[in-house]
C-alpha cells in the first residue's frame, strides 16, 4: 500500500470538507489520479486505466505538442481580443475555413456553457422570439439559461419558454419526418403559452439521449425553419472530428444557423466558441456588449491551434471513423456471444450501448449499465452512462485511441459482461 493509498481515505474526507456540495465523484471507489499520458490514466498506486470516457483531450492527455505551444505563449504575451494579436486572428480564420460559407464569423467563450448561452441570446436577438425546442434528455450546460434548457438536469422542471420532446425510436426508417412532426406539435404548445420558436438546438450526436446514429434530418430542419426558429448545432461534444466528419451537423444534411464549439477545442484548455454569420453577430453587437475576459486569450488559443492542425490533416475523422468501425464490429460481436441483449449505436468514435431492448425494463437496463461500469472499471477501464434513465453505456475515447487499446477495451467489455450475466443469475433476473 503506498502513502498515497494510505492517505485516500483523509484526502476523501477533505475534499467532501472544502468542496461544495454539487461535485460528484464517478465509481464506488473514486479514482485518485496520479498522472495521465495518451488514453492512460495511472492511478496513485501506479495502476493504468484505459480512458475511453474522456471527449476534452481528444488529442490525449498530456499531449506534448499542446504543452509546447502553451509554454510558449505563457512566455509571450496573454492579452485579450481587445487588442490586435496575429496568433488569435489566424486561428479565428483557420476555424471558420472549416465552416459552410454561411458561418463566416466566431466569437470565443470559456466553456460549452457559456458558448449555448450566447447562442440562445444571439437567436433571441436575431429572431424576436424566446421559445426553445430542446430533445427530451438534453444537456447543454450549467448557466441559468443553458440549464433552463436541460432536461438531464432539472428533469421536467424546463423554463416556461422551452418544450422538450421525445425522441422517435432510434431505428425508425422515418425518423426524420417523426422528429418533424415533434417539433410542429412542440411548436405549438409553445405558441399557446405565448413564446414563439426562436431557436431549436440539437446537439448533433444526441449524446444524452443516448447517441444517434447519422441520419438526415432536413425534414426536421425545413420543420424548425418553417416556424421561424433557428438551427443551434450543439458541437460541444460531437465536433473536431469526433463522428468522423469535422461537424457531427455534417451527417445530418443540415446548415446551422448557430454552432457552439467546447470541450475538446483546447485539448482540456478552456475555451469555446460561437460560429455564425457576421449578419447575426453585427446586429447582436450594436444594441447589447459582450465581452468575455479570458476568451480568445492567447494561451488556450495555442492549444486549440494544435488541435485544429490535427483536424486539418483528417488524422482526428479517419481515427474516429476507422477506430469506431472497429470497436462497434467488437462490441457487436460480444453482445451476440451474450445471453445479454443490447443495441449498438454509434457516431464516429462515440458508441452507445442501450441495454433497453429485447422486452427488457427501463429499470432492469439501468441496472445492467449502472453495473457494467463498475465491472469495466474492475477491469481498468473507464466509460460512463448516458440516456434518459441511465440505459446506455457510453463509450468516447480520446480520438488517439490505438487499435491495440480498442481491443482492450473490447476484450474487457465482454468480461464485463460475463460478469454481469453471472450477477443477473445470482439475484434471480
Amino acid at each position: 500500500m503506498t502513502e498515497e493509498t494510505q492517505h485516500r481515505p483523509q484526502l476523501a474526507r477533505t475534499r467532501a470538507r472544502v468542496l461544495g456540495g454539487t461535485y460528484r465523484t464517478f465509481y464506488s471507489e473514486p479514482l485518485t489520479v496520479a498522472s495521465a499520458s495518451g488514453c492512460t490514466i495511472t492511478d496513485a498506486d501506479g495502476r493504468d486505466f484505459l480512458d475511453a470516457y474522456n471527449n476534452v483531450p481528444v488529442l490525449g492527455h498530456s499531449n506534448p505538442e499542446v504543452r509546447r505551444a502553451v509554454d510558449e505563449q505563457l512566455g509571450r504575451a496573454n492579452v485579450h481580443t481587445r487588442y490586435l494579436d496575429g496568433l488569435i486572428v489566424d486561428y479565428a480564420e483557420r476555424l471558420v475555413g472549416q465552416f459552410p460559407d454561411s458561418l463566416e464569423a466566431v466569437v470565443f467563450a470559456c466553456s460549452g456553457s457559456e458558448a449555448n448561452d450566447l447562442a440562445l441570446r444571439l437567436a433571441a436577438h436575431a429572431t424576436g422570439r424566446a421559445g426553445i425546442i430542446v430533445t427530451g434528455h438534453a444537456y447543454h450546460g450549467t448557466t441559468s439559461a443553458v440549464a433552463g434548457i436541460s432536461p438531464s438536469l432539472v428533469g421536467a422542471d424546463v423554463a416556461d419558454h422551452v418544450e422538450a420532446i421525445s425522441l422517435p425510436d432510434w431505428d425508425d426508417p422515418d425518423f426524420d419526418t417523426g422528429l418533424a412532426s415533434a417539433i410542429q406539435a412542440a411548436a405549438e404548445r409553445l405558441r399557446e403559452r405565448g413564446h414563439d420558436l426562436g431557436a431549436f438546438i440539437l446537439d448533433s450526436a444526441v449524446t444524452s439521449d443516448g447517441i444517434l446514429s447519422p441520419r438526415p434530418l432536413t425534414a426536421t430542419a425545413a420543420e424548425v425553419r418553417r416556424h421561424g426558429g433557428l438551427w443551434i448545432a450543439d458541437e460541444v461534444q460531437s465536433g473536431f472530428g469526433r463522428t468522423g466528419r469535422t461537424w457531427g451537423f455534417e451527417h445530418l444534411g443540415v446548415v446551422p444557423d448557430l454552432v457552439t464549439l467546447g470541450k475538446p477545442m483546447g485539448n482540456g484548455l478552456p475555451v469555446s466558441a460561437v460560429i455564425g454569420p457576421h449578419r447575426i453577430f453585427d446586429d447582436f453587437g450594436a444594441e447589447q456588449r459582450y465581452f468575455n475576459t479570458f476568451a480568445g486569450t492567447a494561451v488556450p488559443i495555442a492549444a486549440a491551434e494544435v488541435v485544429l492542425t490535427a483536424l486539418e490533416t483528417g488524422a482526428l475523422t479517419a481515427r474516429a471513423s476507422e477506430g469506431g468501425e472497429l470497436l462497434e464490429s467488437l462490441i457487436t460481436e460480444a453482445v451476440a456471444a451474450s445471453d445479454t441483449p443490447a443495441l449498438v449505436r454509434r457516431s464516429g468514435l462515440m458508441v452507445g450501448i442501450d441495454f433497453e431492448t429485447g422486452g427488457t425494463t427501463a429499470e432492469t437496463a439501468a441496472g445492467r449499465a449502472k453495473a457494467m461500469v463498475e465491472h469495466l472499471y474492475a477491469e481498468r477501464i473507464l466509460v460512463s452512462t448516458t440516456g434518459r434513465m441511465g440505459t446506455v453505456l457510453k463509450i468516447r475515447p480520446p480520438l488517439v485511441i490505438t487499435d491495440d487499446e480498442l481491443h482492450e477495451l473490447a476484450g474487457g467489455f465482454a468480461r464485463a459482461l460475463a460478469r454481469l450475466e453471472v450477477g443477473s443469475v445470482h439475484a434471480g433476473e
